[in-house]
């Protein structure tokens, strides 16, 4: 018996990093999954690769922006397997500017897709999660929702916001059994960070108190955790994996 044996898991970004992370280990834990992303071709691989390991796996195109989108993911979770035990909002983007530097058409579609993607599909898939008699929302935030971060003005709101949200769902929810919790990563090693690196590699070692950085499974494992019974008790908490970045 897996840990998530018996459970439905919608994953959101799960072509790449985390969230293919995910995608893969809550397969083998069990859990039939329904995993999207924007990149269908690319999300087809983790597919291809859960399926030949045994585990049991739909993916969808998916842009979290679009209510019709969200809609859609839902009601083939349901109709595939009868319900929805578990929401993974892990989409999002990075926006490296600084405040002046910033166009509001890039603040809005960082919005949109880190904090507005996440509304749609908690918006959607409560009512599912309270006709199933309860529910874990996972929504990935990130250390920029704890802390400041300079130049990544539109992603660091973004992310406090979607932090404040998980609080404010998990009170009104918890009387249903539905669990929101949010997850903080630090520095991890995913395709969406490869671009910033080389540039910033001095000061992602400055402020990362381990001696290496973190890979999308350390995040997976977290994850993992809230989604299953073993994290109960737990709503309205943040799971922070940052390699001791929040601890100075």
């Amino acid at each position: 018996m897996g840990r998530l044996s018996g459970k439905v898991a919608i994953i959101t970004g799960a072509a790449l990093g985390m969230g293919a992370a995910e995608a893969k280990l809550f397969a083998k834990e069990g859990a039939k999954v329904v995993a999207t992303d924007i990149k269908d071709d690319v999300l087809q691989e983790v597919i291809n690769e859960i399926k030949a390991s045994g585990g049991e796996a739909i993916g969808l195109k998916h842009n979290v922006v679009s209510e019709d989108e969200w809609k859609n993911v839902i009601q083939t979770a349901v109709d595939a397997y009868g319900k929805v035990d578990i929401l993974v909002n892990n989409a999002g983007i990075a926006s490296p500017k600084t405040m002046a530097q910033m166009e509001m058409a890039e603040w809005n579609k960082v919005m949109d897709i880190n904090l507005n993607g996440c509304v749609l599909g908690m918006k959607y898939v409560i009512p599912e999660m309270q006709k199933a008699g309860g529910g874990s929302l996972i929504n990935i935030s990130s250390i920029g929702g704890i802390v400041g971060m300079a130049g990544s003005s539109p992603y660091t709101a973004a992310k406090g916001a979607l932090r404040a949200l998980s609080k404010s769902a998990a009170v009104e929810y918890g009387k249903d059994k539905i669990r929101v919790n949010s997850v903080h990563p630090g520095i991890i090693e995913t395709p969406m960070t490869a671009d910033s690196f080389n540039d910033a590699l001095p000061f992602y070692k400055t402020f990362t108190q381990l001696p290496y950085f973190g890979q999308p499974e350390d995040v997976a494992y977290g994850v993992l955790f809230l989604a299953s019974d073993e994290s109960r008790f737990m709503t309205g908490a943040e799971l922070v994996i940052d390699g001791g970045w929040t601890a100075l």
